[in-house]
């Protein structure tokens, strides 16, 4: 059986927000397998902010997309036809997918290829909670924030893919958590359905005073992954001994690179505090993928743990689901349904 690939593709490099002619939508028959391969049918596929930098300077990370290339992404889906003994049709897999349909590959590392179990739950999570996002979120609380019960964290961007587990994280090991969001309504989504003992609006209230109010000792953990201004106010609010979790920062995410730098006003306080501020690359922590996602299963079917995601459907609604990042549209992991 022969298929057709639909692909986006870069057809220029983005100013400000995606617009429709920065991507071309181009099809293609579907090659024959080669021996060692296997053809997958995409069913999601995952954003994220820094791919906006695949497009514009590769972010620091990998090198910029070339014009006519695949939009570069991580999807989930299904194996339906197979030449490696490895996968077979059926299989579910995550990885290096593109902005693409249909997905050929050899089960590489460079495709960065899992098999994925999830137990009942949508193959979806495998891109969330129980995926790359979820993972983040575990180890980057848990082990570079040297979570203790009783602590007092902070989160930014909490309604975000990573953000929206942390406050349910946090309660589980004994610790609250308040989360920074940008509307009333993610305020109530964070505390009602979300782990978070308390939300702030740092478009409406005054984000300083309400740390304060809030943390009257001080912070102890601070999950950051926003950077810039909120980081600043953050670490003027540090208990004794705090730890700041260098996650990302969406803040300063723009199309120039001069425009990326803002000048911490508050970073002496890091040392007045006696803590410390680390950053982490989540695949570091490969080989124990499988504690996280074993954990996160079992408090997701006891109850403990909720997770939310963001899903609009079809290829063609990709650069949308992108831009919702910027715009602080989207509530906890955005995908699209292929």
């Amino acid at each position: 059986m022969t298929y057709t690939n639909r692909r986006l593709t870069l057809h220029k490099r983005p100013q400000g927000l995606i617009k429709e002619d920065d991507l071309m939508l181009e099809e293609a028959a579907v090659p024959e397998l080669k021996e060692g391969e296997f053809l997958i049918k995409t069913q999601y596929l995952s954003l994220a902010p820094v791919m906006k930098f695949y497009m514009i300077n590769g972010a620091g990370i990998e090198a910029p997309l070339g014009i006519g290339d695949t939009m570069r992404g991580r999807g989930v889906g299904e194996v339906i036809q197979s030449k490696n003994s490895n996968y077979q049709p059926g299989d579910i897999v995550q990885g290096k997918f593109g902005w693409q349909e249909y997905v050929t590959s050899k089960g590489t590392a460079d495709d960065m290829m899992y098999q994925v179990t999830t137990q009942g739950l949508s193959s979806s999570t495998a891109l969330g909670v129980l995926g790359i996002t979820g993972y983040t979120s575990y180890f980057g609380l848990y082990d570079v924030g040297e979570l203790k019960a009783g602590d007092q964290v902070l989160v930014s961007a909490a309604a975000g893919g990573v953000g929206c587990t942390l406050g349910q994280l946090a309660t589980a090991k004994g610790a609250t958590a308040v989360g920074l969001t940008s509307t009333d309504e993610k305020c109530k989504i964070l505390i009602e359905k979300l782990g978070y003992r308390a939300a702030i609006n740092y478009k409406t209230e005054n984000v300083a005073d309400r740390i304060a109010a809030l943390f009257p000792q001080g912070i102890d953990v601070f999950f950051d992954n926003v950077g810039g201004e909120i980081l600043d106010t953050a670490l003027g609010h540090l208990n004794k001994y705090a730890r700041v979790v260098m996650c990302g920062r969406i803040s300063t995410y723009t199309d120039s690179l001069a425009e990326q730098t803002y000048r911490l006003k508050n970073w002496h306080k890091i040392g007045v505090a006696r803590g410390s501020m680390k950053a982490f690359f989540i695949y570091d922590y490969e080989p124990r993928f499988g504690e996280a996602k074993e954990q996160m299963i079992e408090w997701i079917k006891t109850g403990k743990l909720n997770y939310h995601e963001d899903v609009l459907e079809g290829l063609e609604k990709m650069p949308e689901a992108l831009n919702r990042l910027f715009q602080g549209k989207n509530i906890g992991k955005q995908l699209v349904k292929i």
